[in-house]
């Protein structure tokens, strides 16, 4: 069983949108937030629960399971999928 995915992204970030695309490419059901377009509440609480997993606060930030994977990095989210 694939584990759940959450992406914290930003919409202009280009590493963000590689991200994107690699679960997209290879069929991986994920959810997203591009904290940059969220406003209020919403985007506070975004921003506070990136910095839990990731006190430097940079994008993307993805949330495999219980792993944090910090930036595109195609083969640790590969390992924690089981790719």
């Amino acid at each position: 069983m694939t584990p759940k995915v959450f992406l914290y992204a930003l919409s202009t970030c280009s590493h963000c949108k590689r991200t994107k695309q690699f679960f997209k490419d290879n069929g991986i059901d994920f959810d997203f937030l591009d904290v940059d377009l969220s406003q209020g509440e919403k985007r506070e609480s975004a921003i506070d629960a990136v910095k839990k997993h990731n006190p430097r606060l940079t994008f993307p930030t993805t949330l495999i399971g219980d792993k944090v994977i910090v930036g595109f990095k195609e083969k640790e989210i590969r390992e924690a999928l089981g790719l």
